[in-house]
């Protein structure tokens, strides 16, 4: 899995440098593109067409396996959504490699008696393998299944999966995101107040991100049955707004709008809205990708603004908002507490772990991904 997420991670760093060079020659033809891939995803993808869905539908044991042709799907769909301007991450695509490949190693060799505890395994490996925090990646595996149940039994060989995937890719150069703060605070009664309240705010954001993202997508399913006609009009409008929307700022995945964030670069207060609009746009309509590295960009950007209004250093409130706003919006606890340690200090745990808390509190179970159990019920 550390070669499989190097490989498609310098990919997606080539094709996104490529399409800032020829953006104009590219953008026009999303529409295009994405109408031709729906159209041989649906003739020669047989269950693929459900793409990270089958990973939860295994676990829960309504499907029996996962395509192993999954994999070039979702490679070559996301490679064509950022190549093309598209709004949209890449977590989706390391998460369905680790848990296809998994899947198939359990069904060859037979691993374990439970099929979803190696889809776990694999969740990890591919997490961990794409975006550098092994810890993170354990748990987010070991959470993200089911809301409120961790897989103890899996524990270790999940946290193994994950380093040693982790290991690897960065042994072959994937460069991931890092950013110690460097900022000394104190944990005051003011300061305890500014985390709650912004919480409440990360909390709601993500919330919101997730329960638009599933209505919308159901919304445009019923309104526009056909996925190839959906993918083309929706297209169109998409490559419209990402070309007069400052010229393609909110294409990609949002990194750019994380290092402006912790950098001096300028952040609009409505960076983080138009990033949240347009990467619910591009996925509702069908284009393949993920949403955890947008997420990452919308509550960066978001940190910053709030940074200014509440009195929080700008870099510091940015990195609560990276992490707090992906916790809300995939219902995970654990998970995002480490990605701030990983990515931004160890020593700033506690105050990831209240933001992430009271976001985590007011996002009231809504998560992007739909088929997400609760006390095993669907949301």
């Amino acid at each position: 899995m550390g070669a499989a997420e190097t490989l498609f991670g310098k990919v997606i760093v080539t094709l996104s440098a490529f399409r800032l060079a020829y953006f104009y020659y590219l953008v026009p033809f999303l529409p295009i593109v994405g109408m031709l891939f729906v159209y041989i995803l649906y003739k020669y993808g047989k269950t693929s067409n459900k793409g990270i869905a089958l990973l939860f539908l295994v676990d829960q044991g309504k499907e029996d396996k996962i395509p192993l042709r999954l994999v070039p799907f979702a490679l070559i769909g996301t490679w064509i959504t950022h190549l093309f301007g598209g709004s949209a991450g890449r977590e989706g695509v390391a998460v369905q490699l680790g848990g296809t490949i998994a899947n198939w190693f359990d069904r060859t060799f037979k691993l374990a008696q439970n099929a979803g505890d190696i889809i776990v395994i694999g969740v990890a490996a591919g997490f961990a393998g794409l975006f550098g925090t092994p810890i993170a990646g354990t748990f987010f595996a070991m959470e993200v299944l089911e809301k409120g149940k961790l897989r103890y039994e899996v524990m270790i060989p999940t946290f193994i999966a994950a380093f040693v995937s982790s290991s690897t890719s960065k042994y072959l150069g994937l460069k991931t995101f890092q950013m110690p703060l460097h900022i000394t605070l104190e944990l005051d009664y003011l300061l305890l107040l500014k985390l709650f309240v912004v919480g409440i705010i990360f909390g709601f954001v993500g919330a919101s991100f997730a329960r638009i993202l599933v209505k919308s997508k159901h919304f445009l399913a019923e309104k526009i049955p056909n996925q190839m006609i959906r993918i083309g009009i929706g297209g169109v409008a998409l490559a419209l707004f990402i070309i007069f929307l400052h010229e393609g700022r909110y294409a990609g995945t949002g990194s750019n709008l994380i290092l402006a964030s912790f950098g001096s670069e300028t952040v609009y207060v409505y960076d983080w809205l138009l990033k949240l609009l347009l990467t619910i746009l591009t996925v509702g309509i069908g284009f393949w990708g993920g949403e955890v590295t947008p997420l990452f960009s919308i509550g960066a950007s978001l940190g910053a603004v709030i940074g200014h209004l509440v009195g929080l250093p700008i870099s510091f409130a940015a990195a609560l908002g990276y992490t707090s706003v992906f916790g809300s919006a995939t219902n995970t606890l654990i998970a995002p507490i480490f990605i701030g340690g990983e990515i931004f200090g160890f020593e700033y745990t506690p105050y990831f772990v209240i933001t992430s808390a009271v976001a985590y509190v007011f996002s009231r179970h809504h998560s992007i991904y739909p088929l997400q159990l609760i006390d095993n019920q669907n949301l």
